[in-house]
């Protein structure tokens, strides 16, 4: 046979036993699987371009569209629904004027109390710290949206609270206002105003006591609803809950009712009775002409420090994985100019 011939053929057949093969490797290749589209927080919540935040590693950002960040900021699906979900630890980064941590939003736009917002939440608890001192008013909860002043003494006339002592089935929402101290702020102190279940001055009678379960409470895991509408220094609260009684609350916020030491309430002086704060009185005016702005998501009350509560030295993944930290999930929430500020 021809040499030459005899190479050509044996080119051929190499070439065809490799096509072969191609064709039978890419058979057998498993195809990759298709991944999910990205969903963030602004695909849920439209309004996140209005807000900037805080997250419980200290992370800053002040854009928020197209935003997550794993642990702490993120979306999770439950029944083909979306939620917002704020994650923070007990222990972590925080702001100047806090020892709490929190994944919380913090709106852009200020305004004063005449002019007033308003605020939307749906939302739902599913977790608070399970450590802490029972006797301590902040341990085992999480603040769900505020307002918080931006001049002054920079105090809070309104943080919506979630608690629940650990061994409880059922927590408690409940409402604080603080006041804007006349004089010196080491006088400060809240006034609590219970929703479903108890309020702040409900607490432990020893470091291994709870108090009596509400029996009205909410449940981890239970969604429920409020709505923050300031108008002409007017404050006024809606709380809803499916299974729950609706309640409603007015309050002002440039006239004071605690003007006076006469005026203290009783809860106060107790709450208040052993601790350096608190036995101040709020000047006539309140937060008049004071700027303000909301704030929502996870702001968790419990810290190594005035709760006791466990922090693993800091490090986020043990706090994680121990229970030592704060979740709320939002799935609506809206942000609204004050009807004062809208034009006729």
């Amino acid at each position: 046979m021809n040499p030459f011939r005899m190479k050509k053929t044996s080119c051929i057949l190499i070439i065809l036993f490799a096509l072969i093969g191609c064709k039978n490797n890419s058979k057998n290749t498993p195809e990759a699987p298709v991944k999910k589209a990205t969903i963030y927080p602004s695909d849920v919540i439209s309004f996140m371009d209005e807000w900037k935040i805080l997250l419980g590693d200290g992370t800053y950002r002040d854009s928020l569209v197209n935003y997550a960040k794993e642990n702490f900021f993120y979306v999770e699906t439950e029944n083909e629904t979306n939620w917002v979900v704020y994650k923070t630890p007990n222990a972590g980064i925080t702001s100047r004027t806090s020892s709490n941590t929190r994944t919380e939003l913090g709106q852009k736009t200020h305004w004063t109390p005449e002019i007033g917002w308003k605020l939307t939440g749906t939302l739902k608890v599913q977790h608070v710290s399970t450590t802490g001192d029972p006797r301590v008013g902040s341990s085992y909860a999480v603040v769900i949206g505020q307002i918080h002043s931006d001049e002054g003494h920079e105090n809070e006339p309104l943080k919506i609270y979630y608690k629940k002592f650990p061994g409880h089935t059922k927590g408690s929402v409940f409402w604080n206002y603080e006041i804007n101290t006349k004089g010196d702020n080491i006088g400060r102190f809240d006034f609590s105003t219970a929703v479903w279940g108890h309020d702040f001055s409900v607490v432990g009678s020893s470091p291994t006591e709870y108090p009596k379960e509400p029996e009205e409470g909410i449940a981890l895991g239970e969604e429920f609803s409020y709505e923050v509408d300031v108008h002409q220094g007017i404050m006024q609260l809606t709380f809803t809950a499916k299974d729950h009684q609706t309640f409603q609350f007015t309050k002002s916020l440039i006239k004071s009712e605690f003007a006076t030491k006469e005026a203290i309430p009783a809860q106060v002086k107790s709450v208040y009775a052993n601790r350096e704060k608190g036995g101040g009185v709020e000047r006539e005016s309140a937060y008049a002409n004071e700027k303000q702005y909301f704030k929502q998501g996870a702001y968790n009350q419990a810290n190594g420090k005035s709760t006791k509560s466990e922090t693993y030295n800091g490090n986020i993944a043990k706090q994680y994985a121990n229970g030592s930290y704060a979740e709320v999930w939002f799935k609506a929430a809206s942000l609204d100019p004050g009807k004062s500020s809208k034009k006729e």
